[in-house]
């Protein structure tokens, strides 16, 4: 079992920045982000290799947000920046033994086993 354990959501104004930690009781291979609003589905936003290299973005996020890990610290971070109305969303962290595949599959839940219980993330005008 891995328990994952996300902070620093919150509430921004439209162009500003946050970064999300997301603290992982065990090291796995892929480790990745995802975002969820009332009655849609939960969507891919980025994945991470297990040495740190990217291996996904969603494309309305490229450009503006980062990921990354220091696997020193079990730790997974999202730098987000220019965040827009849009971004407003629960974040979830998620992790995975597999290791991370390098095409749109690191952006699909059911490739990810362990999830942490997601951090709020709202963006205003």
């Amino acid at each position: 079992q891995v328990q994952l354990v996300e902070s620093g959501g919150g509430s921004v104004q439209a162009g500003g920045s946050l970064r999300l930690s997301c603290v992982a009781s065990r090291h796995t291979s892929c480790m990745g982000w995802f975002r969820q609003t009332p009655g849609q589905e939960r969507e891919g936003v980025a994945a991470v290799f297990n040495n740190g290299g990217a291996s996904y973005y969603a494309d309305s996020v490229k450009g503006r947000f980062t990921i990354s890990r220091d696997n020193a610290k079990n730790t997974l971070y999202l730098q987000m920046n220019s965040l827009k109305l849009e971004d407003t969303a629960i974040y979830y962290c998620a992790a995975a033994w597999r290791y991370c595949s390098g095409d749109s599959s690191d952006g699909e839940p059911n490739m990810f086993d362990y999830w942490g219980q997601g951090t709020q993330v709202t963006v205003s005008s």
